[in-house]
């Protein structure tokens, strides 16, 4: 029987695992959550997070459910499978999915569950992976205006940054613009880089050091360039991986094709990030790519 206190999560990914625990530990109400892995299951037990057996055992309990999940192809399926959310939830329940997801799926999500009296809101993420551990995120929500009131303070356990964009759909093109501009800022960085090592003009330190005391300085040059870039470290465990990027490009640039635009710098950057995972750094922070411009 669905409990309206109960919150339900599904996806306990890097990202998802710290999320749900925040949540657990700041609402006050009872978490139940769901994965396809037991091993952040068996993680959050400490926090008090129930373990549920399958994606209808979270719709029969949960009067909220948050998902967070890779992409399309895992929200379709938890959401539109012959065994996904739409076939269980009830009216009065509420689906926030914090999905990285094309706009138009959001849209479709909206009304396959308008269509069984289930309000819906897209609320994906940004920021790093510490950020979701200390519940600093900055999440970006699509929603009508009554659904957001009543999701802030839950989404405030999770984040800082809590931004009503819009109606649905609204959250994920702000999300999509959002990791377009920061994967091309990641490209220039990177082929500066390259520059100054390949011409020898300039130490690669007192480059990226000097342009943070300029207008060239920004999250993205203190964050990826500094930590990642400079001392070319691209790791596999917690970070976005290029796959991921690659993901998002492609839903960004889809959203600009549907309004009939072309956009010739993400196009360049998403190539250049097919190159990366082709040189064998798919599953590498996307950082990579610096591999992929200096050929090596």
């Amino acid at each position: 029987m669905v409990d309206t206190n109960v919150l339900g999560f599904i996806g306990l990914g890097v990202m998802g695992e710290a999320m749900c625990r925040n949540l657990a530990k700041k609402s006050g109400a009872p978490i139940v959550a769901y994965d396809v892995r037991s091993r952040p299951m068996d993680a959050l037990a400490a926090d008090g997070v129930e373990r549920a057996s399958s994606i209808a055992e979270i719709a029969s309990r949960a009067g909220t459910i948050f998902l967070c999940l890779p992409g399309e192809p895992q929200v379709r399926s938890v959401c539109l499978g012959d065994d996904g959310l739409v076939r269980h939830v009830r009216a009065g329940q509420t689906v926030v999915d914090m999905s990285t997801v094309p706009v138009a799926l959001a849209r479709e999500l909206e009304a396959a569950f308008a269509a069984r009296r289930v309000a819906f809101a897209d609320a994906p993420i940004a920021r790093t992976a510490q950020a979701a551990r200390e519940g600093t995120l900055s999440i970006m929500v699509g929603a009508e205006p009554e659904v957001f009131t009543r999701l802030r303070p839950l989404l405030a356990c999770m984040g800082t940054e809590i931004t009503h964009c819009g109606p649905v759909g609204a959250g994920e093109a702000v999300k999509l613009m959002n990791n377009m501009v920061i994967a091309q800022t990641v490209v220039a960085l990177a082929e500066a880089l390259a520059v100054a090592r390949a011409s020898g003009a300039v130490d690669p330190e007192v480059l990226f050091t000097t342009l943070t005391k300029g207008s060239a300085d920004s999250f993205v040059l203190r964050n990826h360039g500094l930590r990642s870039l400079l001392p070319d470290r691209h790791p596999t465990e917690g970070a976005f991986p290029t796959t991921y990027i690659i993901k998002d490009l492609s839903y960004a640039i889809a959203l600009a094709e549907s309004a009939g635009l072309t956009l010739e710098q993400a196009s360049t950057t998403r190539r250049l990030m097919e190159q990366t995972a082709a040189a064998g750094y798919r599953d590498n922070y996307y950082t990579a790519v610096i591999r992929a411009i200096e050929k090596r």
